[in-house]
């Protein structure tokens, strides 16, 4: 008996999931979205274009009993750096030091990272394995963003197995603190030149 062919989608589309899906009712179509094109295990310009504008993400590890964590990681624009087309990579700051990440890595190097960007409703999923890298100075300072006030104490690198994007539908519409300032400031500015504008007018007629 010949093994069924193996599908990117399947790090997710385990044969449990696909059995729910049929009964679901939505099998159908994602088996034709298996036999087209697909999900991807290549970073492309698109991806690493939406990776490096993005400040936040949520990284998903489980240890080795199965028990799964979420840690959020942030910084500024690019610190989720693209090192290759499969392999992403980021300075992990020193924070509350529990170290239930790191811990779960050693143990069981499977990954996922989702990445949200509510101003524009989008968001991808990117399943991989990862390692800490400890004792490479020359690639901590290559992934620490420059400038950026936080302690970078390991590296953490991902070997990209697959991603997907999914679709916009039911992403709260949210912007991003700086965006809002830059937003105001313009518009108080905008205000600012007319109401100019209209005094000179006013002046120019005589009138108060």
């Amino acid at each position: 008996m010949t093994n069924p062919r193996k599908i990117v989608s399947d790090v997710a589309f385990t044969p449990v999931v696909k059995a729910i899906q049929s009964r679901k009712g939505s099998r159908e179509s994602y088996a034709r979205m298996e036999a087209g094109r697909g999900w991807s295990t290549r970073i492309g310009d698109d991806l690493a274009g939406f990776i490096a504008a993005q400040t936040s993400v949520f990284l998903a590890t489980a240890n080795a009993s199965g028990q799964p964590y979420i840690q959020h990681r942030g910084g500024p624009p690019g610190f989720l750096r693209v090192l290759d087309d499969h392999t992403l990579g980021f300075a992990d700051f020193r924070g509350n030091r529990q170290y239930i990440s790191l811990g779960n890595l050693t143990e069981n190097p499977k990954v996922h990272l989702f990445l949200i960007d509510y101003a524009n409703r989008q968001r991808v999923k990117v399943w991989g394995e990862a390692r800490v890298v400890e004792d490479d100075p020359e690639l901590l300072a290559r992934l620490a963003p420059e400038g950026y006030d936080a302690t970078p104490e390991q590296a953490i690198v991902i070997d990209v197995k697959a991603w997907d994007a999914n679709c916009p539908q039911h992403i709260p519409l949210r912007f991003e603190g700086a965006d809002v300032e830059r937003a105001l400031a313009a518009r108080d500015a905008r205000i600012a030149a007319l109401e100019s504008e209209l005094a000179q007018v006013r002046a120019g007629a005589g009138r108060p």
